[in-house]
């Protein structure tokens, strides 16, 4: 969404100010400015309709100034009221959040909602993903780049998952510390768990569900010295990722956790059919519910500050 920036790193607790409204009152109307959170960041947008499900408001938002494609149904938990507050807490989630220069194509890194199902996916991801649409158009012409992006596959990372990510990026870019290496369980461990799961719950292992966990380690490997690491985890990584050893045997969930926020834009650029896309994103939601359903023993709780991290300033993915 090129211009409001948002995240979502926030719980689900911190959103509209007031009290819970009566549930056969909707606190948003339809055609009401507010603040929406995708990802780890807030954007301005503009609810469309509002339907009362299962004694549950949800809203049909647009976010203002991205493509109609970003429309989504949120709950109200992803709201805001458009207040000169909650405009400053914007503020202050953009300006934690940094936005990643990094990248192949020098575009600008502002952040665009990306993930739609609920998705809020890391920050500084979801700047570079989401940003190629509407820039690359103008910037280089390149259409093609614009439509890979408009077909995104969207995943939805649960709301304590992109939490999680924030947690992450405040560990690493803002207390200098590192996560200890190598993890247990592994990046490998827990894909392996994932699928023991799936195999006791559908009696049997099918080949899709095979072909996307190797697809996610082969992602892995080869996208975390890319894009994967902040600076400040460079140095780490070369002193442990050492001969022929894989990523995916040393790293755990909190890098794992980090490609999500970066498939959507891998993704875009193979020739997926849209139904073998809305399978795969049900699967890889399914694979994120099974992380979030065991997030107290993939995740650490707290990461190392005795070793020293390499720069200081910034962090954010490189």
């Amino acid at each position: 969404m090129g211009n409001s920036s948002r995240d979502d790193s926030v719980t689900d607790g911190d959103t509209s100010s007031g009290d819970a409204p009566p549930s056969n009152s909707s606190l948003y109307s339809e055609g009401e400015k507010i603040l929406a959170y995708h990802g780890p960041r807030i954007y301005e947008a503009k609810v469309q309709k509002a339907e009362l499900r299962k004694n549950e408001w949800r809203y049909f938002v647009h976010y203002l100034g991205w493509n109609k494609n970003w429309d989504e149904w949120v709950g109200g938990d992803r709201l805001l009221k458009h207040t000169e507050d909650n405009i400053l807490k914007q503020q202050a989630l953009d300006k934690k959040q940094g936005v990643d220069k990094n990248t192949k194509s020098g575009r600008s890194a502002q952040t665009k909602p990306k993930i739609s199902t609920d998705v809020k996916a890391e920050k500084e991801d979801h700047k570079n993903n989401v940003t190629k649409g509407k820039k690359r158009k103008n910037d280089s012409g390149t259409e093609k780049d614009t439509a890979a992006l408009e077909k995104l596959v969207k995943i939805q990372i649960p709301s304590t998952l992109r939490k999680q990510l924030v947690d992450d990026w405040e560990f690493v870019s803002q207390q200098d510390k590192l996560v200890m290496l190598p993890r247990s369980p592994t990046v490998d461990d827990i894909l392996q768990k994932y699928l023991d799961y799936r195999t006791k719950k559908d009696g049997k292992v099918t080949d899709p569900v095979g072909e996307i966990l190797k697809g996610i380690r082969c992602y892995f490997d080869r996208a975390l010295p890319v894009m994967l690491l902040y600076k400040k985890e460079r140095k780490q990584y070369v002193e442990t990722v050492v001969g022929d050893v894989s990523p995916s045997t040393i790293y755990g969930a909190e890098h794992l956790l980090r490609l999500f926020v970066k498939l959507p834009e891998l993704l875009a650029y193979v020739n997926i059919e849209e139904e073998t896309q809305s399978r795969l994103q049900q699967k890889l939601l399914d694979f994120l519910k099974f992380m979030q359903k065991n997030q107290s023993t993939f995740f650490l709780s707290a990461y190392d500050g005795s070793k020293s991290v390499e720069g200081k300033g910034k962090g954010k993915h490189d």
